[in-house]
């Protein structure tokens, strides 16, 4: 009696193995890193590493280790202060084609590595994470919108039929330049009539006849408002599209943007992400000026000049067919015909209606894709450090209209298919409303200060060890198994966490803690209908047997039902609860197998199939 089959004692022995080997790298703790990845056409190899090395030595920083591998160098510092001046010294060394991010490595050996174990994410409130202070260019949104406005304009007054020599945006505003002062009071009238945010004025004496137009203060203050907003909302989404958990994203004052993200593990990407601006522009090639007359300065009004990516020169008309901000859904892939990186674009209604009649109208002739993209570069000048911004427009595609099409279409042109995904990705989470600069970047402690941290993990040792005391004295050999059963459970709940790559939170371990609870509460209703059965006149053999057997429906209940309200917090919880019943849920699965497969295997190999004649419970 009380004999498992092997194949049952295997079994568990199985679990716990792989259990204890994906838990094994959250006991190595992390080092504080730099995480070197390359921008759009960079080489990232053994040279770039020298490079790295030779800037650190001569800023008299000893890096702890350096790899390159997976298309990113990775360089581990001792301590913090370390890798910050290391980071200063290597983004100095490398330029703008390089984004140099803080980072912290996990220091798991390389053995679990190639099992592909990795320790759990810790949350911000456990572990902290990269903090990123971006600042947002109001200026650049107001000359935005006044760019739109140029753009309004010149479709208001040719739809108006008032004949005008040039609207152009200027230090004061928008200008709108006349042959002859008649149309002037005409086209006051009109504008004014669309565009009342919009205050009218006459241009300075000595420019002949023209208007300028100005933003209001209110509309200014409305722009930068939404620009903010606008900029925190697609933050957000670029976060979600890159996985990160629970991550912090908000406003702090009137122009800056505080993002937190707990758990990152490639934050050069997540950097590039966050700072990119990158869109696209459709337009019309021009075709009818002559191109080198442009190169000599000759640009006609109506057109402006670009380089395509080999440096060819070519005039694209200046009105705009669609932009980024008319994208709401982008998908990286390969061109059928040569397969070519490219992206899969669908646009909105109104930029599918656009587009359909500039490609209906325009049938045989060029049209050019602009990717524009903000960078910012850091140089040592004089000794100190400067940052510059510069702003890339090169044409990446050009191609001739053979159909109409509006909703749906691909485009290629892009150097790698990492530029397709990262592309796809900014394009898929919105523009930014304005370009973003990280004016500060480091690694954040604990968000609930790491004595408060300390504290609760003491607190979780101190009662985990009174329990395990408590089982031992009052249940002797049998309390022995379950403090045994106890630890298993312990290991296999970080196991999993692991595995799933779950960010664990406070409240997570609040569920941990609970599950240890109902751990050693179902090892305390097996022990209890042991004893009963024993003065009840039964044989130790089958107390044992009665013990597991009857208990187990009671457990089963309570920890189904247990399950059941996890799952619904799961479902309609958010943020912290939802890591609380993910523990929970979890802790519910490993405390049943450990506290009753787990320690009857244990008590079977003891005891099973021996006379007994008293059981030490």
């Amino acid at each position: 009696m009380n004999r498992y089959p092997l194949w049952k004692h295997l079994l568990i022995l199985i679990v716990l193995v792989v259990g204890t080997l994906y838990f094994l790298p959250n006991l190595f703790g992390e080092d504080p890193a730099l995480q070197v990845s390359s921008t759009r056409g960079a080489q990232l190899d053994l040279s770039t590493q020298s490079l790295a090395e030779g800037a650190l030595a001569r800023a008299g920083v000893a890096p702890k280790a350096v790899e390159l591998a997976e298309g990113r160098l990775l360089i581990r510092f001792v301590d913090t202060e370390a890798q910050l001046r290391g980071q200063e010294a290597v983004k100095l060394a490398l330029g703008g084609d390089y984004v140099v991010a803080l980072n912290l490595a996990p220091s798991t050996p390389g053995w679990l590595r190639a099992l592909d174990a990795a320790p759990m994410y810790m949350g911000l409130d456990l572990r902290g994470g990269v903090h990123f202070l971006m600042e947002v260019d109001m200026e650049a949104a107001v000359q935005q919108a006044e760019e739109r406005y140029v753009s309004d304009l010149r479709t208001l007054l040719r739809d108006e039929k008032v004949r005008y020599l040039s609207i152009t945006r200027e230090a004061q505003g928008v200008q709108v330049r006349f042959r002859d002062a008649e149309q002037v009071d005409e086209a006051r009238r009109v504008i004014a009539r669309e565009f009342p945010a919009l205050e009218i004025g006459d241009s300075p004496a000595g420019q002949g006849p023209a208007l300028m137009g100005r933003i209001g203060e209110q509309e200014r203050s409305e722009i930068r408002d939404f620009a903010l907003q606008q900029n925190i909302t697609t933050l957000r989404n670029r976060v979600n599209e890159l996985g990160v958990a629970e991550p912090v994203i908000q406003q702090q004052g009137d122009s800056r943007i505080v993002v937190q993200l707990p758990g990152v593990q490639d934050t050069a990407r997540a950097k590039e992400i966050l700072g990119a601006t990158a869109t696209l522009e459709y337009r019309l090639v021009d075709t009818e000026h002559d191109v080198q007359k442009a190169l000599a300065g000759q640009v006609p009004v109506t057109s402006k000049l670009y380089r395509e990516r080999n440096g060819a020169p070519i005039l694209l008309r200046r009105q705009v067919i669609v932009t980024g901000d008319q994208i709401i859904d982008a998908a990286s892939g390969f061109d059928q015909q040569n397969g070519s990186p490219a992206v899969f674009v669908t646009l909105d209604g109104q930029g599918a209606r656009k587009m359909s009649q500039v490609t209906r109208e325009n049938i045989g002739r060029p049209m050019a894709v602009v990717f524009i993209e903000n960078k910012t570069e850091t140089r040592l000048v004089g000794g100190e450090t400067v940052s510059t911004e510069r702003r890339v427009e090169e044409v990446i595609n050009v191609a001739t209209i053979r159909d109409h099409f509006s909703k749906r279409f691909q485009t290629t042109g892009l150097d790698s298919s990492e530029e397709a995904r990262n592309l796809a990705l900014l394009l898929r989470a919105g523009a930014l409303a304005a370009p973003v600069r990280i004016i500060e970047e480091r690694t954040v402690g604990p968000s609930l200060g790491q004595e408060n941290i300390d504290q609760g993990f003491r607190s979780v040792m101190v009662g985990f060890v009174l329990v395990l005391i408590f089982m031992a004295v009052y249940y002797r050999v049998f309390g022995l198994v379950a403090n045994l059963a106890l630890f298993a459970n312990l290991v296999l709940i970080v196991a999993v966490l692991s595995m799933l790559q779950a960010t664990l939170t406070l409240p997570g371990i609040a569920g941990i803690v609970l599950t240890v609870g109902m751990a050693v509460d179902a090892n305390v209703l097996i022990f209890e209908r042991i004893r009963e059965e024993l003065r009840a006149g039964n044989s130790p053999q089958a107390s044992i047997h009665a013990g597991y057997e009857k208990a187990f429906s009671t457990i089963a209940d309570a920890n189904i039902t247990t399950l059941i309200a996890a799952v619904v917090l799961f479902s309609f919880g958010t943020g912290p609860i939802k890591g609380f019943a993910v523990t929970l849920s979890i802790g519910i699965v490993t405390s049943m197998f450990t506290a009753i497969m787990g320690t009857r295997s244990v008590i079977n190999l003891l005891h099973g199939g021996r006379r007994l004649r008293r059981l030490a419970i």
